[in-house]
């Protein structure tokens, strides 16, 4: 039943409602669900900037609230890969063939992830980091490793749930959904950084655009933003979900090599992701 309704559900208009609704500045209303949210997946608010429900003006700015500084310490090896979020582990690992397995059953290609075959050239054989980010978990993106921003691709699609569940039952799910392609150039060569949208989770904000989705898209936007001259450090905010969803890391063959990270497994933003071996 679950995923007959994640096919029939008007996915964009309940998704545009729930915008509304978590900017909605009435106390009683706000507070409230926050007070759900809190209570229904065990969020630790002691980790918070600021650790009071009451001063959150709305529940989006709850939900995509800031970490005490040092919450999330980077790694000491300079070169080490870090993990961009907080969330459990979808799929990590070797992208054989330009094909990534989604689940058991399933799975898509690079160029249907990432709207442009010529791009997906440069990731085949290389690594992948999938992370789902539940209600519970700290809503923004940090960047995994350093790197300066060339452009992005806003790619138009559908707003399935990223849930476990919908994961093993929805094929292409990650290739399907609205989504955001943030290119990088680093020492090691092209690094790519997807922020994944879903039902009722599809904002999507970047340090540079600020709101990127939605509007949702009817046919992909490119925006070149070599002229701006932005670079990110590793561990720097890239960008947040209003909601959460999934982060999904890119990266070339022979550049880094991944920790052993298994399904389901849950992970911390700034934990080691990897290790860079080669500079491009």
């Amino acid at each position: 039943m679950k995923v007959l309704l994640q096919h029939t559900l008007p996915h964009r208009p309940l998704s545009a409602a729930a915008y509304r609704l978590a900017r909605c500045r009435w106390r009683w209303l706000k507070d409230g669900l926050i007070d759900l949210v809190i209570a229904r997946f065990g969020v630790d608010m002691s980790e918070a900037a600021d650790p009071n429900p009451r001063s959150y003006p709305h529940f989006n700015a709850f939900f995509t609230r800031a970490l005490k500084p040092g919450a999330r310490p980077q790694p000491a090896d300079p070169q080490a890969l870090a993990m961009p979020a907080d969330g459990r582990i979808s799929q990590a690992g070797i992208i054989n063939a330009g094909r990534i397995i989604q689940a058991k059953g399933h799975d898509y290609t690079l160029t249907e992830l990432l709207g442009d075959a010529d791009y997906a050239r440069g990731f085949e054989g290389g690594g992948i980091v999938n992370i789902y980010l539940s209600p519970r978990d700290y809503h923004r993106v940090h960047m995994p490793y350093r790197g300066r921003l060339l452009e992005t691709l806003h790619i138009p699609g559908r707003l399935f749930s990223v849930a476990p569940w919908a994961v093993a039952a929805i094929p292409g799910l990650f290739a399907r959904n609205e989504r955001l392609v943030c290119r990088f150039e680093t020492e090691f060569g092209p690094m790519a950084v997807l922020m994944v949208g879903a039902m009722l989770v599809s904002g999507i904000e970047t340090v540079w655009g600020g709101e990127e989705v939605p509007p949702y898209a009817t046919q992909p936007i490119r925006r070149d933003l070599r002229a701006r001259g932005i670079e990110l450090e590793r561990g720097a905010e890239m960008a947040r979900f209003n909601y959460g969803s999934t982060v999904i890391v890119l990266l070339p063959p022979g550049a880094a090599e991944l920790a052993v990270l298994a399904p389901e497994q849950a992970v911390r933003l700034g934990e080691t992701m990897g290790r860079v071996n080669r500079a491009g």
